[in-house]
């Protein structure tokens, strides 16, 4: 007689062929409601082709052959070039027919692009995140670039503005189109840029649109096959900020050197480069001394993409571990079931609904560049955002992970690889000291902003306890904000913001259970029946 070892049963499988867009009532919500509900049916269309196990197999491939840098050729010419799997050039092409580099520039008169180009990334960072770094930075180049590029690459603009991902090594004016990198970081300075030791020279002229000659390194050169690079380096007036063609005007190759590639955590998809510039040619952007002006320009939009990536990340993470609760079953019951289990996936979802709140709320902003009250909303709230959600996320997947228990650990889940990515959101575009830097610079450089938080946040006054009493503790420390608490500003700041797109939005029982968990000190918050329902039901489209 032939005996079974066993039989595989009450595992569910793998979550996949989903819509990452109808699975989300918050979502959906959000977009229609920051202006963007002309963009729901592109956004479903990628929505479900995300979701499919096709996509999803592109993230996994991606990441297990990370890219290998080609320093010679065949005959011991220099290369400088990066080999990637066929799966990271598959995903970008789907990222640039999303216009996730220049969908609010190609669209500029169009309301609510911002939010649609955020909601589309939100829907992306759930597959693959490493494919979303070159966009962000193009993205955030495209409209320093559309003032100030150089005459000599005048006709990269069509390019930049394209849905094509073009990844051959030729020169840019040859391609259908165009990304775009970063370097600021050196060795010695991390985000203290002002003391990088780069040093650039000018070939004949000084000022605006000259070439000069760059010598010196960068210890972070971010996505180094980019077609060029905005990078930061000193000169006779100042730090300064040069545009770093990977060709030059003749067709050569410019003189930067790959050193090698980063042995990353996570992002193991995305190349991250260290280089040498031995003589190479940039052209400055801008005057000499206002590079760091010109870099925050750019950082103001990189840093809200970190936090809309650390979102989908969480996204993700919650969605594996609320589809095992419903088909998981543990003593008797399917774990959804089990109160404790409940209540924790419960709180997550209700973290989730405050999120996407507040970053389309913050996305709409960042298209109000005529309105004074939103580019001040924008500066506040930016930094804010990036510091909360960013560090929030690696404990949040961690949650999620523990929600499948052991298959969660393993590397045949998606967790593991979601749980390596989640803190370089945190850590890039500024690490979490920073962020709470740059809140209170705002603070005290911008009077206005005290007022503006008054006209926000009275809105919603008398409407939650918990609210009204976590706005008059900031107050206070708004009075004099010391430096020392920085973090606890900003987390309130944050936290307050979110409430407040909440109370005015949410029917009154899932903004009050927001308010109660999020913001009361004492934190022994037991959701009910009807609010968890609701949050299940809106976190999964209806569809268990």
């Amino acid at each position: 007689m032939h005996w079974q070892t066993h039989t595989v049963f009450n595992q569910p499988l793998p979550l996949n062929n989903s819509n990452l867009l109808l699975s989300d009532g918050a979502l959906c919500e959000a977009v229609r409601r920051e202006g963007a509900e002309w963009d729901l049916d592109f956004l479903s269309s990628i929505g479900q082709q995300l979701g499919s196990a096709e996509s999803l197999e592109l993230g996994r491939l991606a990441n297990i052959n990370s890219p290998e840098l080609l320093r010679y050729d065949a005959v011991g010419q220099r290369l400088d070039d990066i080999r990637f799997h066929p799966a990271w050039h598959l995903l970008m092409q789907g990222v640039c027919a999303s216009r996730l580099h220049n969908l609010p520039w190609q669209e500029e008169s169009r309301k609510g692009a911002f939010v649609a180009r955020a909601a589309r990334f939100i829907l992306h960072a759930q597959v693959e995140s490493g494919t979303l770094c070159p966009p962000t930075m193009t993205f955030a180049a495209i409209p320093l670039l559309a003032q100030s590029l150089p005459s000599s690459f005048s006709n990269w603009m069509p390019a930049l503005l394209s849905d094509r991902y073009d990844a051959r090594l030729v020169p840019g004016s040859e391609k259908r189109g165009l990304l775009i990198g970063m370097g600021m970081t050196e060795k010695q300075g991390g985000s203290d840029v002002l003391s990088n030791t780069t040093r650039a020279r000018a070939l004949g002229r000084r000022g605006p649109g000259e070439p000069y000659r760059l010598v010196g390194h960068k210890w972070f050169y971010s996505v180094p096959q980019s077609d060029a690079h905005m990078v930061l380096a000193q000169t006779e007036g100042g730090i300064a900020c040069f545009f770093l063609p990977r060709f030059l005007p003749d067709g050569q190759r410019n003189a930067i050197r790959i050193e090698r590639l980063k042995d990353k955590l996570g992002n193991r998809s995305n190349a991250s480069g260290e280089v040498e510039f031995q003589d190479a040619v940039g052209w400055l952007i801008g005057d000499e001394g206002e590079g760091v002006r010109q870099i925050l320009k750019m950082g103001s939009l990189t840093r809200v993409d970190c936090a809309l990536g650390s979102h989908g990340l969480m996204r993700r993470a919650f969605s594996i571990a609320l589809y095992h609760a419903w088909r998981r079953q543990a003593f008797g019951k399917t774990l959804i079931e089990q109160p404790l289990m409940r209540q924790q996936l419960g709180r997550m979802a209700l973290c989730l609904e405050g999120q996407t709140a507040f970053l389309l709320r913050l996305a709409r902003a960042c298209e109000g560049h005529r309105n004074e009250e939103e580019r001040l909303w924008q500066r506040l709230m930016t930094p804010a955002a990036k510091f909360t959600i960013c560090r929030a996320g690696t404990p949040f997947v961690g949650q999620a992970m523990e929600a499948l228990g052991g298959i969660g650990y393993c590397e045949e889940s998606e967790l593991p690889r979601l749980y390596r990515e989640a803190p370089v959101n945190s850590i890039w575009e500024g690490a979490g000291n920073i962020m709470c830097l740059d809140v209170l610079r705002a603070l005290t450089k911008f009077p206005a902003a005290i007022e503006l938080l008054n006209t926000r946040f009275d809105a919603v006054k008398g409407r939650n306890r918990h609210f009204d009493r976590a706005w008059r503790q900031l107050q206070r420390r708004l009075c004099k904000p010391q430096e020392a608490l920085g973090m606890e500003i900003t987390s309130q700041l944050a936290l307050l913001a979110a409430g407040a797109e909440l109370l005015l939005n949410l029917t009154p029982p899932l903004a009050e259970a927001w308010c109660r968990l999020m913001l009361d000190p004492r934190g022994d918050v037991v959701l009910n029946e009807r609010v968890l329902e609701t949050l299940f039901l809106r976190a999964s489209g209806g569809v268990h």
